[in-house]
């Protein structure tokens, strides 16, 4: 018979972490698997914790404190956890649970030496492993001893460390319940962890082992260095062996001590080979078990491996699933959309639904399968050069894979290259009438859309939708606006090709497209000053502004005086600008027009550091300066042997780059505002769901798929569970970080730049931008949270369009993520500001606050003393 307080660890498996805890439910799991030895055992169940508890009434008002305390308020956290701590371990066991307790130590030995663990319900998850977080002790003897440190694992809850990480996380205190798991001690010759999957690159055919002699705390404690075994194909293929100073064992009369390991075994390994692949072989089938990579901790006693802890390996990221066992090749569609944050399932479906080729979701991200073009010899030249010109560290990375001769298959030639940049231009005219067309074509095309979804609902609508991405598709692959991109991409390479050749300067395209007509996104920062201009002449406006906080801020604006004007220059704004927001390509990111909020500290800085007709003067003196710089280099050409050749061709090629490269930022503006305006109609119809009481929260259909919507729609049912799930998983992968290129083995390959050139402790990345500029550097996460002053340096991770606004105020700009011809590139030029894309970590690698130099011509960045 099952007791409700206590557990015999084989009763109990992965469905059950309820009641005993992701530790003891993985252990009871563990001890099912044919060939795996597990220590026997018992758990406390989560029952005698919430009878505990429920023995100290102040507990809850601890809590609620506990609850409302800032994450990185550490001496509070500190003191008011180290308060909950003692309350718990004060109160006594009651009665009844003592002796459910004493009956299980009768019948494994009282007199035995046990290990006493924690179990949390939020403990060992495929989304939060929570390791380490609460507390485990060793070679506990007798029953007293056992019950009080039962007590100390159920206060083990709320360590700090505990207590932060549940907030982080956004885990709320009173969910988590505590088990504890009461296990015979082993006595091992050696123990460590095992990876199934290798924990630094992802390599799901690669296993890891560390190993150490005694108790496996001296490994988990960083007392010593174990030694470390790689595993692939049931073969040691490489080994590092430690010099193992220090051990922790078992004493005599309970708990443990650090002792001197002989000088003579300090160099031994602590496995043989044999030893090794045995115990991967035992990992595999443990992983095969749970379904996923697996963290293991392990114990050899007598040449037999005992499994005291198996948790999923949380920090892994995922690998889209191809449906065969072929080698693929992944690459990053948010790298390439400078959008790397996790989307919810309505947008990545709804971006598939919508995209040019294939894509693949996998960790909140989207990726394109690259291995049929790396497969034949002209398809991998055309995609290696597009991509080293857009993002050296995926050109890079992609090279690393193909280094591996056994990776990608070789094919014959099948898919075409297009030529290389420098070749022959795009079969177009320099005509500005074509950009002309195509934008009105494009804005003709959202009024089409706009006009002919306002009647349909239901399940109309989502067939609507399905006709309505085939009309996004075709003005997307709309062959002249294919044209006209690469007619200006075109352009700009060959000019930094050939004047560099030709005068030895580099980068010179990014002088030369100063205020480039036509650009959408560099308009929209531009115009923002100019609402800024209406706001700066009403200062009661600006005192109502720096008090906002309300969404619905704009119909009280208009009752302050001169509000009326201003509230109308903002919703002019709006008007044009309001369907872009933070990492636009995601359906379910919360526009402008829908948070407007997020645009006041914009204006605010555009109010405080700028004078009257900005933005006119702005785009005047890019103007200017891009002609001087014409003038230049035609002069300097022509000076030169077959001169008047040179900057013949060079005109021609200027004309071009200034004909069509503002045209590159409104393919992008056309998807999204047909975006928001599926939105809208989504929203609605999630409001009607609503309404009807098949969902909760309108919000809740940005965690279905947009086939998965449709069908809710039709049959008036959702699996609530489902949208849980979806949503654990999302804030999950939120914690991830996207690779440039994924395999189908899981490895993540990231890249490296190539250069001797950079200075020693600076920062390297890829030059977008021309100039050198030293300044603040202010490291923004959240647009809405950018307070910036004139020539402060703006640090993110990246910056798609919607940052433009930022950008008429600051002096340079340094981002993660980002490529010659992304968006923030683009603008970055467009607006004269030097900087340098995809340098690696650089928001944890730069302080806010501190002085740094960007050198935009060369790619690198130096922090400043």
């Amino acid at each position: 018979m099952i007791e409700r307080y206590v557990w015999d660890l084989r009763d109990a498996d992965e469905t059950q972490v309820a009641v005993v805890g992701g530790k003891g439910a993985h252990l009871g799991g563990l001890s099912r698997i044919d060939g795996v030895r597990v220590p026997e055992g018992f758990c406390v169940t989560t029952d005698a914790f919430r009878q505990v508890m429920a023995e100290a009434p102040s507990i809850d008002d601890q809590l609620d404190q506990l609850s409302r305390l800032d994450p990185d308020d550490r001496e509070a956290v500190r003191r008011l956890s180290a308060q909950v701590r003692r309350t718990i371990e004060g109160i006594a066991v009651p009665d009844d649970l003592a002796a459910a307790i004493t009956r299980a130590l009768g019948r494994l030995g009282e007199q035995a030496a046990y290990a006493v663990r924690s179990s949390a319900t939020a403990e060992d998850l495929p989304t939060a492993s929570f390791a380490g977080q609460q507390d485990t002790y060793l070679n506990v003897m007798g029953r007293a001893e056992i019950l009080r440190h039962v007590s100390r694992c159920w206060a083990s809850l709320f360590t700090e460390r505990a207590v932060t990480y549940r907030q982080r996380n956004g885990i709320d205190h009173r969910t988590v319940r505590m088990a504890v798991v009461v296990q015979r001690m082993a006595f091992p010759q050696a123990s460590g962890v095992l990876f199934t999957a290798d924990p630094v690159s992802g390599n799901r055919k690669v296993a890891t082992v560390d190993a150490g002699f005694g108790l496996g705390e001296a490994l988990v404690s960083g007392l010593v260095n174990p030694d470390v075994f790689t595993v692939r194909d049931g073969e040691v293929v490489a080994k590092t062996i430690a010099a193992k100073q220090r051990a922790v064992q078992a004493l005599p009369a309970g708990g443990t001590q650090e002792v001197a390991i002989d000088a003579q075994q300090q160099q031994q390994p602590a496995l043989t080979d044999a030893q090794v692949v045995r115990l991967v072989e035992l990992g595999r089938r443990i992983e095969a078990h749970f379904g996923r990579p697996q963290d293991i901790e392990w114990c050899l006693v007598d040449d037999d491996f005992r499994i005291v802890q198996s948790r999923p390996i949380t920090t892994l990221f995922p690998v889209p699933e191809a449906g065969d066992q072929e080698n693929h090749v992944y690459v990053s569609v948010g790298h390439q959309q400078m959008m790397t944050d996790a989307m919810k399932p309505l947008g990545l479906s709804m971006w598939q639904l919508t995209a040019m080729v294939p894509m693949h979701a996998a960790g909140g991200r989207l990726f394109v399968d690259a291995t049929r073009r790396l497969s034949s010899p002209a398809g991998r030249a055309a995609l290696l050069d597009v991509m080293g010109k857009g993002d050296p560290l995926v050109r890079d990375a992609l090279e690393t894979v193909l280094d591996r001769d056994d990776f990608v298959p070789s094919l014959p030639d099948a898919v075409p290259g297009r030529p290389a940049a420098g070749g022959a231009p795009a079969p177009i005219e320099n005509d500005p009438a074509v950009v002309k067309e195509l934008i009105e074509r494009s804005r003709a095309s959202v009024a089409a859309l706009e006009r002919d979804i306002r009647t349909r609902t239901g399940p109309e609508l989502f067939d609507f939708l399905l006709e309505a991405f085939d009309e996004h598709k075709r003005v997307l692959g709309d062959p002249l606006s294919v044209q006209a991109i690469m007619a200006g991409m075109d352009a700009t390479w060959w000019l930094n090709d050939k004047l560099q050749e030709w005068l030895g300067e580099k980068n010179a395209a990014d002088t030369l497209t100063l205020s480039a007509p036509d650009n959408i996104t560099s308009e929209m920062g531009l115009a923002l000053l100019d609402v800024a201009d209406v706001i700066r002449a009403r200062p009661e406006v600006v005192a109502f502004l720096q008090d906002v906080e309300d969404e619905d801020f704009l119909g009280e604006l208009a009752k302050v005086a001169g509000g009326a004007e201003a509230r109308d220059a903002i919703e002019g704004y709006l008007d044009r600008y309001g369907m872009r927001c933070v990492g636009e390509i995601d359906i379910t990111r919360p526009r402008w027009s829908e948070r407007p909020t997020t645009l006041v500290p914009v204006l605010l800085d555009n109010v405080r550091n700028f004078a009257p007709g900005a933005a006119a003067r702005r785009f005047e003196e890019g103007r200017r300066k891009a002609q001087e710089k014409e003038d230049d280099v035609l002069a300097r050409l022509r000076a030169l042997p077959d001169g008047d050749r040179k900057a013949d061709e060079t005109k021609r090629m200027i004309d071009r780059v200034r004909t069509f490269i503002g045209y590159r930022e409104y393919p992008k503006y056309g998807i999204v505002s047909r975006y928001f305006v599926y939105k809208q109609a989504l929203l609605a119809e999630a409001e009607r769901l609503v309404a009807a009481d098949v969902l909760p929260a309108k919000e809740d259909i940005f965690y279905l798929t947009f086939q998965e919507l449709h069908d809710v729609v039709r049959s008036h049912q959702v699996d609530g569970r489902l949208v849980q799930q979806r949503k654990d998983a999302f804030r999950a992968y939120q914690a991830l970080t996207p690779p440039r290129v994924l395999t189908s083995d899981g490895e993540a390959v990231t890249g490296a730049y190539r250069r001797d050139d950079v200075p020693a402790g600076a920062l390297v990345g890829l030059p977008v931008s021309v100039g050198t500029v030293e300044g603040r550097a202010r490291v923004v996460l959240d647009m809405a949270e950018a307070d910036l002053e004139a020539g402060d340096i703006l640090v993110t991770t990246f910056t798609d369009p919607s940052w433009s606004p930022l950008f008429v105020g600051i002096a340079g700009l340094v981002t993660e993520v980002g490529g010659l011809m992304t968006h923030g590139a683009v603008i970055a030029r467009e607006y004269g500001l030097p900087a340098v894309v995809g340098v690696a970590q650089a928001t944890r690698l730069i302080r806010d606050g501190q002085r740094i130099r960007v050198h935009g011509t060369d790619g690198y960045v130096e922090i400043l003393p």
